[in-house]
């Protein structure tokens, strides 16, 4: 299992509470992500769904929430408009950045990548912004209730059908769409910006990415979504999309090298620092002069295995600092040990965590005789971590 999918609801400026899912990884998120669905969509319809889990398992924690008056959020449909989308995302990173960590990264499908584009300029955490399938304008979405617009403009309102269900549209819809300039946004956005598409959508063409692509200043990237349709219907498309995005988005909000280790624990020298990482059990950031690795428990004793125990880790240090001091011996002496191995691994015992006996074992390939097989492991009884350990020491502990 690559995380979990975790339920939450925020308030939106409106008052109104929404309703969200939180896609979180096993390990410490390298970003949160913000990700904002399709026109009078979902956060549950399946290209909001697999590109979440997606990029969940790439190690990106991602929001994803119902714009008001849709999903499960409150709110009447008919009184929210282009503007209020954007003010929704704005509320959605507030949320984060409260709860968690402000988001990254932020990525729109369809018209809410219209929307990502806007709002990524009152998000002042973002990094970078993705769009699929996104329109070039927000008035775009008016070709799929244009048959209804002359009763909207004459009425004040109208009923019409989008993807099999009856929505409320109002004239103060149509009126904010006409106000807005996604091209102007993306010309101003200043940050790396990734338009995906489908070259043979037919509900938003793909000319709309070249304008968008167009409009924005480097860094920008392009990427066709070949064969696929607009609202990613095929999970193969849209788990496609999230590899990509996830790739392309490491360079600027952390990639595979920046793992939890790096981001709870900051370099240090001189000795070791272990700090707790955030939204783990017992896990551990450990910097060992300024090197990073993570330090766990297992699933039995509470923790997530996301690496060795405590324990564990002080075997390993006597197996390797034998098997480096052997090296090293047989350097000096210009004997050719080939390779070294050492194993070491507690006796049995009722409390596995307990001090008592450490089992030893030293393997060498080279051809070597029995008189320099024994001195080896003589060497390798005297490394500074066996003296540490047989010896003992004294620790002096303080908090600050």
């Amino acid at each position: 299992m690559t995380g979990e999918t975790r339920k939450t609801e925020f308030t939106a400026a409106s008052g109104d509470k929404l309703a969200a899912a939180i896609e979180t990884p096993r390990r410490a998120p390298r970003a949160f992500v913000l990700f904002a669905h399709c026109f009078s969509c979902s956060k549950d319809i399946k290209a909001a769904r697999e590109i979440a889990r997606a990029l969940r398992a790439e190690g990106l924690a991602v929001l994803r929430f119902d714009f008001t008056g849709l999903g499960g959020s409150e709110g009447d449909f008919a009184n929210t408009n282009f503007s209020s989308n954007v003010n929704d995302l704005v509320s959605a990173a507030d949320y984060l950045r409260a709860e968690f960590t402000a988001p990254a990264l932020l990525v729109g499908h369809s018209l809410g990548g219209a929307a990502a584009i806007v709002a990524a300029g009152r998000i002042p955490e973002i990094k970078a912004v993705a769009t699929i399938a996104a329109p070039a304008e927000a008035d775009h979405v008016v070709r799929h209730i244009d048959e209804a617009r002359e009763e909207i403009e004459r009425k004040g309102a109208a009923t019409v059908n989008l993807a099999g269900r009856p929505f409320t549209i109002k004239k103060q819809f149509l009126d904010d769409l006409a106000g807005q300039n996604v091209l102007d946004c993306a010309a101003r956005l200043k940050k790396p910006l990734l338009v995906m598409h489908g070259p043979f959508d037919q509900t938003v063409g793909v000319d709309n990415a070249t304008r968008i692509f167009g409009a924005a200043k480097h860094p920008k990237s392009f990427v066709s979504l070949d064969k696929a349709d607009h609202l990613l219907s095929d999970a193969e498309d849209a788990r496609y999309a999230a590899r990509v995005l996830a790739a392309w988005a490491s360079r600027y909000v952390g990639g595979d090298g920046e793992s939890a280790v790096e981001t709870a624990a900051p370099s240090f020298k001189g000795g070791a620092l272990a700090r707790t990482v955030p939204g783990e059990p017992l896990a551990v950031a450990l910097s060992v002069d300024g090197h990073p690795m993570l330090i766990d428990a297992s699933e039995e004793d509470g923790g997530s295995n996301l690496g060795p125990n405590p324990t564990r880790t002080a075997e390993a240090a006597l197996a390797a600092c034998g098997a480096m001091t052997v090296r090293m011996y047989a350097r000096r002496k210009g004997w050719d040990a080939g390779e070294i191995e050492v194993r070491v691994w507690r006796a049995k015992a009722e409390d596995a965590h307990a001090p008592h006996r450490l089992e030893k074992t030293l393997s060498v390939s080279g051809a070597l005789d029995d008189a320099q097989r024994a001195r080896l492991l003589e060497i390798a009884d005297k490394c500074p971590v066996h003296r540490l350990l047989s010896a003992g020491v004294t620790i002096s502990s303080r908090i600050d």
